[in-house]
């Protein structure tokens, strides 16, 4: 069992039937980050160049051939943030930049196939919902995906110059305490065990073969 194959439960999250106000029993007040606003960018950047650090195996030999590069991870590092709130309403324009670290696998002269880390550094500007000024600050972060379909290297620089799709999501959020109605204390339906049945075509065979019997003639 678990939360996905178990509803039989009101005390199971999942899709709600009937009346919604049936089973609400408090207000409960929980910690959480609240986002504020949300925008996403995608962009396509040529004759992009990157500088390959940390390459594993050490020394490879050059040149390279370029096979595939995509980002480490889903977040991006969010650097030189100035924030210009507009005279009229609350949104702000928020300028940062986003450094998305990537591996990028290769294959050196010597037909080793190799790794290393490179970043893709992308200037975002854009307009955003900025809350009012609190004791709490807001945070601006981003979600960030990249993924380079080709690559060229370039022996004067030693680096690749790489064509990257890039997504980046901005968000502004803050960490606040929120009161939302509860149906009170979730029930934790028992997993259900994953088990390989290996035995089970030869449990399923009968204890001998199944033929005729020799005839007596």
């Amino acid at each position: 069992m678990s939360f996905f194959s178990n509803f039989s439960s009101d005390r199971c999250p999942g899709t709600i039937s009937g009346n919604p106000l049936n089973g609400l029993c408090e207000k409960v007040c929980i910690q959480a980050e609240k986002i504020f606003d949300a925008g996403i960018v995608q962009t396509r950047l040529e004759n992009y160049a990157i500088t390959l650090e940390d390459p594993t195996p050490a020394n490879p030999t050059y040149p390279l051939t370029f096979i595939s590069a995509r980002s480490l991870s889903a977040e991006g590092d969010v650097s030189n943030l100035t924030v210009e709130r507009q005279a009229e309403g609350q949104c702000a324009r928020v300028q940062a930049t986003v450094t998305i670290p990537i591996e990028v696998v290769y294959v050196d002269a010597s037909g080793v196939e190799g790794k290393a880390t490179a970043s893709v550094v992308i200037p975002q500007d854009v307009l955003m919902y900025v809350p009012p000024a609190s004791i709490m600050p807001f945070n601006v972060t981003a979600i960030a995906s990249a993924v380079a379909p080709d690559g060229v290297w370039n022996a004067a620089a030693e680096s690749f110059t790489i064509s990257v799709c890039i997504t980046v999501i901005l968000k502004v959020s803050m960490q606040v305490e929120l009161l939302v109605p509860s149906y009170g204390y979730c029930a934790i339906p028992p997993a259900q065990e994953y088990a390989q049945e290996v035995c089970s075509g030869f449990f399923e065979l009968p204890l001998y073969p199944q033929g005729r019997a020799c005839s007596k003639k």
